[in-house]
């Protein structure tokens, strides 16, 4: 057994090692996998995309653990690969290890915006204006005045979107209430869909009749609670209205396919340095389809979109969790 295979597995250090004299990009994802109907699918789905139009083929890895993370990134960057995708914070610290080593190779790190690197391109999204969206819409939805939030590991980047889901909630409906969980404190968390569906049902015995889940594949678990238990839920990420049609209000879109894809069409002379998506960039929004129209009145429609103009405009400020680590809307 080769010592690749023994970090990574077998069908990993294949997938590493094919193709190694091709300047292929690479693509990473995030532990929960790239099926998890959420923030890794919304990159596969990206990357399939770019693969679809141009006839390109990329390399990727599904990682296991976290000792995985370095051992990855180097792996293909000595294949050659470049651009190399990253998905996810976690993937922080490994990057500023291994970039330096490799100044030729263009780095793409999804949520990273903190790493002090020339060929690192960074991409942040303003999750908490595309939150506040899907509060206003859990606030003029709820029959209860109760509406809940489930985030997946406990960190300021999930802390932003509750943080800007309960700012909607309240523009929209002053007398409702926010109940917020988060799923647990290792990454774990992002892929327990039991811990998910156990949240979700102390919430609604708490009144809550509109769940929204930031939480990775825990969310599964939290949509399909919602639905069996006839409440409405908010999907994230990827647009995951088609889960339960008809019980999936809305979903909070974080454009991580555009990204990627983006990225994959710039190939190696992607632009590095630090990018924030948001409303104004079409970065974050909210999902409307067949699978939710009935369920989003004109009204609620007209009341949203005229918020998202006055975020764009500067004529509502959605304060950020980040600005001062608290949130003036949501006691976590």
């Amino acid at each position: 057994m080769t010592l690749m295979t023994k970090f990574l597995g077998a069908a990993a250090a294949t997938a590493l090692s094919a193709g190694a004299a091709l300047a292929e990009p690479a693509l990473i994802f995030d532990l929960g996998g790239k099926f998890d109907k959420s923030f890794n699918e919304a990159a596969f789905n990206g990357a399939q995309r770019w693969t679809e139009e141009t006839g390109g083929t990329f390399r990727e890895i599904e990682l296991q653990s976290e000792a995985q993370r370095e051992q990855a990134l180097r792996r293909f960057a000595d294949a050659g690969a470049n651009p190399i995708i990253t998905m996810g914070f976690a993937m922080a610290d490994p990057l500023s290890t291994v970039a330096p080593d490799y100044p030729d190779t263009k780095f793409v790190a999804i949520d990273v915006t903190w790493l002090d690197a020339p060929n690192i391109r960074q991409i942040g999204f303003a999750e908490h204006e595309g939150s506040y969206l899907v509060g206003m819409l859990a606030g003029l939805a709820t029959k209860s005045d109760t509406v809940s939030f489930i985030g997946g590991m406990d960190i300021p980047l999930i802390r932003h979107f509750g943080c800007g889901y309960a700012q909607g909630v309240a523009a929209a409906n002053p007398d409702a209430k926010v109940i917020a969980n988060m799923t647990g404190t290792t990454p774990a968390a992002w892929n327990d869909p039991v811990k998910g569906s156990e949240l979700t049902t102390a919430q609604i015995s708490q009144g809550s009749d509109v769940v929204f889940a930031a939480a990775g594949g825990t969310g599964v678990g939290v949509l399909q609670t919602a639905a069996d238990s006839d409440i409405l839920s908010i999907g994230v990420d990827s647009n995951q209205n088609y889960l339960h049609p008809g019980k999936v209000l809305t979903s909070m879109l974080k454009r991580v396919d555009v990204a990627v894809y983006d990225a994959l069409k710039a190939g190696e002379a992607v632009e590095t340095g630090v990018f924030t998506l948001g409303l104004a960039e079409e970065g974050v929004g909210y999902a409307l389809d067949d699978n939710n129209s009935a369920l989003i009145t004109d009204e609620m429609k007209a009341s949203v979109n005229e918020a998202r103009e006055k975020i764009i405009a500067g004529d509502i400020e959605v304060v950020s969790y980040y600005a001062n680590d608290s949130c003036p809307a949501l006691d976590f």
